[in-house]
């Protein structure tokens, strides 16, 4: 049997520690690249939805352009208003989804949601808008049910 001299395991942990070391780059590069994933899709969606605010913009300025996207016999501000608001709910909750809200941002904006909702006529605007099915419908069970579900019938 061959005998390893000083020289050699020398040569032997070098090589381990070279092989070692470009796992972990390997590792860190993976994790850097799926952030930068993450980054890019929600660049787009941040793109988007700033091109949905300038439409409900103008759409609140001249409530009856609402007419080109959705035909009502008298488009008011207030529904387009409504819109806005939950387009802004949306964009939260799929930036909650994508891991980019922490759980502070979140929990900020869930109470802002439920307080619109509790003390506003967004519920009422939200049951006209959810029966045309503009939203997702992720986003629509989420609002159903951890935003402003319906009171349960009580049983006797």
């Amino acid at each position: 049997m061959a005998e390893l001299s000083l020289e050699g395991l020398f040569g032997i942990g070098e090589a381990i520690g070279i092989i070692g070391t470009m796992f972990v780059i390997l590792y860190f590069s993976r994790k850097q690249m799926q952030s930068l994933s993450v980054d890019i899709q929600t660049k787009v969606l941040n793109d988007l939805d700033e091109k949905v605010h300038n439409m409900v913009e103008i759409i609140i300025e001249k409530p009856s352009l609402q007419n080109v996207i959705y035909k009502l016999e008298q488009p008011t501000e207030e529904l387009s208003f409504a819109y806005y608001i939950l387009f802004i709910c949306s964009h939260a909750y799929w930036m909650r989804q994508r891991k980019v809200l922490n759980d502070n941002e979140w929990t900020g904006w869930l109470q802002w949601m439920r307080n619109c909702f509790k003390y506003g006529t967004l519920g009422e605007q939200w049951k006209l808008i959810q029966s045309e099915s503009w939203f997702h419908p992720d986003f629509q069970n989420f609002i159903n049910k951890e935003v402003a579900p319906k009171p349960e019938s009580k049983q006797i």
